[in-house]
């Protein structure tokens, strides 16, 4: 079935060509890009595969993937001609996710604990289960990405992050909260989602890294045309971005903070710039993305203005939400005295440097502000 979206924000050019995949595949004009790694075939035994050899057959079927991607994107190929395969590029992506959860290192933390054993947990917190808080039609998020139909957002628990200033900080530092899903439950969700007009698979929480073996198994017993959307802090690590980038259409990351100091002081993050940097990089390079930017008051000149030069420089075809809805919460609400900063909402002027900053830097922010 064929989704045509009239919604006035596609009647804007920039937004359209930019995120021109995600439109197609929104529409039901092109399949998501999971659905074409289902028809890849993998030809190794997964399971009695090392893992040397499953990330050089990961890196091969990758090629081959992008090839065929290519291809459909230029209306060289129909997905039809692609035909259904005993153990797929999914397949293979789901092995090695579960391999990762012995010694896991889904993000950049690295904590190297098994997780099937929860003995001993690492920053995230989450075991080797992956629980969902809640799921619904979301008509909160940008423009493009909630029509008439929402984004079909599912939250998942936990987080690797330590922000001060959560507004989910019930979901993401509660690791146990909701209810437990696995693939199949997920595909599940997902499908209801679509077909009660969602416009994408909103993947978050809290944060959906953690749970990314459920989400690509998810994929795996999934059928359903519809955009994957990773809603992100993109503190994943290299392989983590490897596996997730043939299988998401579009990006929604977060981009903090301009600096170290502030990501440490904030939200206990090491590494910040070097590892998010990295990953926006990366994803603008494979797909389509709205970054968001959270202005902190008294944080233009140290977080605000270096994240969006970044981005001028490095993600010129990204949309940009400079978004103003930051108030003080969680942590910062009880002990405002320690964050004197920001135990305020940013003001009209801030703002409007913001914007005027981002207008110097010619960045489209306004269309999914």
């Amino acid at each position: 079935m064929r989704r045509l979206f009239t919604t006035p924000i596609w009647q804007n050019r920039e937004v359209r060509e930019r995120l021109k995949w995600y439109y197609g595949v929104m529409s039901d004009l092109k399949p998501a890009k999971f659905l074409i790694a289902k028809r890849i075939p993998c030809e190794i035994n997964i399971e009695h595969s090392s893992d040397e050899r499953l990330w050089e057959e990961h890196e091969r079927l990758s090629k081959t993937f992008n090839e065929i991607l290519n291809e459909i994107k230029n209306d060289r190929m129909l997905f039809d001609e692609l035909k259904p395969v005993t153990v797929s590029y999914i397949d293979l992506k789901v092995e090695i996710a579960k391999r990762i959860l012995k010694s896991c290192h889904f993000c950049e933390w690295k904590c190297k604990v098994n997780r099937y054993e929860s003995k001993k947990l690492g920053a995230c917190r989450v075991d080797s289960k992956s629980r969902v808080s809640t799921w619904f039609h979301h008509f909160g998020e940008e423009p493009p990405l909630v029509g008439y139909g929402g984004s079909g957002t599912i939250f998942f628990a936990g987080c690797t992050f330590k922000c001060v200033f959560c507004q989910n900080w019930d979901i993401s530092q509660d690791p146990f909260n909701g209810v437990e899903v696995d693939g199949k439950k997920l595909a599940l969700i997902m499908r209801e989602l679509r077909n009660t007009g969602a416009l994408n698979i909103n993947f978050v929480g809290g944060e959906p890294t953690p749970n990314l073996h459920t989400i690509l198994e998810g994929m795996k017993h999934l059928g359903t045309n519809v955009p994957m959307l990773w809603n992100s802090n993109m503190y994943m690590s290299l392989e983590s971005m490897a596996l997730l980038v043939d299988v998401i259409d579009i990006w929604l990351p977060d981009f903090k903070y301009g600096n170290d100091n502030c990501a440490i002081r904030l939200s206990k993050i090491p590494r910040y710039f070097e590892v998010v940097s990295r990953n926006h990089k990366i994803a603008h390079d494979y797909g389509d993305m709205i970054i968001r930017h959270l202005v902190l008051p008294n944080h233009l000149d140290c977080c605000t203005k270096p994240v969006l030069k970044w981005i001028s420089e490095n993600c010129p075809r990204a949309l940009v939400n400079i978004m103003e809805q930051y108030r003080p919460e969680y942590i910062v609400a009880e002990r405002y005295e320690e964050y004197p900063d920001i135990a305020r909402r940013p003001t009209h002027q801030e703002m409007e440097e913001a914007y005027a900053f981002a207008d110097s830097l010619n960045i489209v922010y306004k269309p999914v502000s």
